[in-house]
């Protein structure tokens, strides 16, 4: 698993020896920044955006957005099988970087209006069997941590159906291997 893209591209990132954590592979990383970087169906621009990386595992898509000249990113992870790399996958870059570890349950105990900033994007990677989606969706939009223009990015097996807040949107959904990518606003 590597950094597609940016200042840090090439850069290997460390990935976890337990099946607990299921890491973002390359080509659907790739196909996700193609679309974020050139999709007419919405407006972002990753060098100004501020990132919540929610379920973050490794990092893979935060340390992404941080290459590519992401302004912050916020990473939120509780699995302490994969937080030691999550952490020493930020301190491999070797650069003064604008990113926080938040080491919480998004599931329980977390608060989202704890949170400073509103965000450009949130990317949810849940585990694939996570059923709470809708739950975290309503919480987003009711904490209102998306930004007016804000997308919102998931993570899921092709397979699964996921029910959606009446107050989001679906602008794409694509299908790589086993997973799916869903696109979405709030209003």
């Amino acid at each position: 698993m590597r950094i597609i893209g940016g200042k840090f591209k090439g850069k290997k990132l460390l990935e976890p020896n337990d099946k607990e954590t299921r890491p973002l592979k390359d080509l659907t990383k790739e196909s996700i920044f193609n679309i974020i970087n050139h999709s007419n169906k919405f407006s972002i621009d990753i060098k100004k955006a501020y990132v919540l990386d929610l379920f973050s595992g490794v990092g893979s898509f935060g340390i992404e957005c941080l290459s590519q000249g992401a302004n912050h990113v916020t990473f939120i992870e509780k699995y302490e099988g994969v937080l030691p790399i999550l952490k020493n996958n930020l301190i491999n870059l070797k650069s003064k970087t604008n990113y926080e570890i938040i080491e919480s349950d998004i599931l329980n105990k977390f608060e989202f209006k704890s949170l400073k900033l509103k965000y450009d994007i949130i990317f949810l990677d849940p585990p694939y069997k996570e059923k709470a989606l809708e739950n975290i969706l309503n919480i987003i939009i009711e904490n209102k941590i998306l930004k007016d223009n804000g997308i919102i990015i998931i993570h899921r097996h092709k397979k699964e159906i996921d029910e959606f807040p009446k107050n989001f949107q679906l602008i794409d959904e694509k299908k790589y291997g086993i997973s799916k990518i869903i696109f979405g606003s709030c209003s």
